[in-house]
């Protein structure tokens, strides 16, 4: 008896001992190992903006139609002001897990930035980065800004965050579902999981699209201290 006591006693603490290296993995590893992976997408990013760039001098390039997104490559930077001046993630193409354990991830089959209809963009509330972990402090007003390389984009959020079910998916569609929005426009939709720990819902914000200004003019007035 002394012996099974023991034994069982021994499987406890190494079950134990187990759940806490899993939560300390979770909570911690997962978080500095997404740090550095959406710091390395970003530095990407500035690294391909920064060799397509026109040299000091030469004639603008003529007007080309825009590349499609490269599916799970970054394509733009986000910052939020609410989530802190120095919150900036890279928006990538998809929304595979794969993906999302880079940055944040645009749905593929909304529109591109900036364009008329719906851009819509996921991101885990917690593990990897916990990107959203500050979601619902977001409030009607709020600025998102996001930059692909050539141009600012200033969205200026009107609702949310808004409770719904994953299979919500209306939510992301031109003109989002109970948004308030009720004719086409240049719209960004962001969500995320809910609650904090699950997945059963969803998180949602919806935004218009408030102004545009090139990156040679500087960052727009939402992100200047």
């Amino acid at each position: 008896m002394r012996v099974i006591v023991r034994t069982l006693s021994e499987l406890c603490v190494t079950a134990g001992g187990l759940i806490v290296l899993f939560v300390v993995y979770a909570l911690f590893w997962t978080g500095v190992q997404a740090d550095g992976v959406m710091d390395e997408q970003i530095g990407l990013l500035r690294e391909e903006w920064a060799r397509s760039r026109p040299s000091s001098g030469a004639p603008p390039a003529a007007a080309e139609q825009p590349k499609p997104y490269a599916k799970g490559r970054p394509f733009a930077i986000m910052y939020i002001p609410r989530l802190g001046f120095t919150w900036n993630k890279p928006v990538l193409e998809g929304t595979a897990a794969s993906t999302l354990e880079k940055g944040l991830g645009h749905y593929a089959e909304t529109a591109r930035l900036g364009q008329r209809g719906n851009f819509a963009v996921a991101g885990h509330r917690r593990t990897h980065g916990d990107p959203f972990k500050d979601f619902p402090r977001l409030r009607r007003g709020d600025a998102v800004v996001l930059t692909d390389g050539a141009t600012w984009f200033t969205y200026r959020i009107d609702e949310g965050p808004y409770k719904t079910v994953p299979s919500d998916i209306e939510v992301i569609g031109p003109v989002p579902r109970t948004s308030g929005y009720t004719r086409p426009g240049r719209y960004l939709t962001l969500t995320t999981c809910e609650p904090e720990w699950g997945h059963s819902h969803r998180l949602i914000v919806w935004a218009h699209l408030d102004s545009t200004q090139p990156v040679e003019a500087g960052k727009p007035e939402a992100l200047r201290r």
